[in-house]
């Protein structure tokens, strides 16, 4: 009995069945460290950051009053959808909600660099936080790109396109815009005024 409560230190033979090669393939890692050797500096090629036209936001004003409204964001097919063979599915023309067929599961919080830190405090861990152009500081904005204080707060953050500022009808920020149902509803925030945003 005692010989079956002790375990025995178990061992397994391996074995090779068939023919082996050596890996032919370079390691991934080295060939990644290869080609970022190769990359080009971007500052160099196209100047500072801020100037880049791909990191500068859409604009929006600045939230006068705590409202809240909804949107139903139809689509439009602006071409006919077919079948393999021809046969039509869509014609040009048709709307649909995508809503009724997928849900946006986190938030998107769109707000003005001068007002991250409100964001911050306010995004769960998968909402989005968009930065828009247009807020008390022109100036702050402009020195404030997502990539950088991405970096500094340890958090995505992404620039708002037009597209999506025109796609949700967005005009101010601070906005919260959440899924309910088959609609968005769109929080638009006053912001209390502070000394460091009165100075502005």
């Amino acid at each position: 009995m005692p010989g079956l409560l002790t375990h025995a230190p178990v061992t397994a033979a391996t074995s090779i069945i068939g023919r082996t090669w050596p890996i032919a393939e370079p390691d991934a890692l080295s060939e990644i460290e290869s080609r970022a050797t190769h990359v080009p500096d971007m500052k160099a090629a196209f100047g500072p950051r801020e100037r880049w036209s791909a990191m500068k936001p859409a604009a929006l004003g600045i939230a006068r009053a705590d409202r809240r409204r909804t949107v139903v964001p139809f689509y439009t097919l602006d071409q006919d959808i077919r079948l393999p063979g021809e046969k039509l599915l869509y014609a040009k023309g048709y709307s649909f909600n995508p809503l009724a067929y997928v849900s946006l599961p986190q938030r998107l919080i769109i707000v003005h660099p001068s007002d991250l830190a409100w964001a911050l405090r306010t995004a769960r861990p998968a909402d989005f936080i968009l930065l828009a152009a247009g807020g008390l500081s022109q100036a702050a904005d402009t020195h404030a790109d997502a990539i950088t204080l991405g970096e500094r707060y340890g958090r995505a953050l992404f620039l708002l396109e037009e597209r999506v500022k025109a796609r949700l009808g967005l005009t101010v920020a601070p906005v919260i815009v959440a899924q309910v149902g088959q609609k968005l509803v769109l929080t638009e925030v006053v912001m209390a005024p502070s000394p460091r945003r009165a100075a502005r």
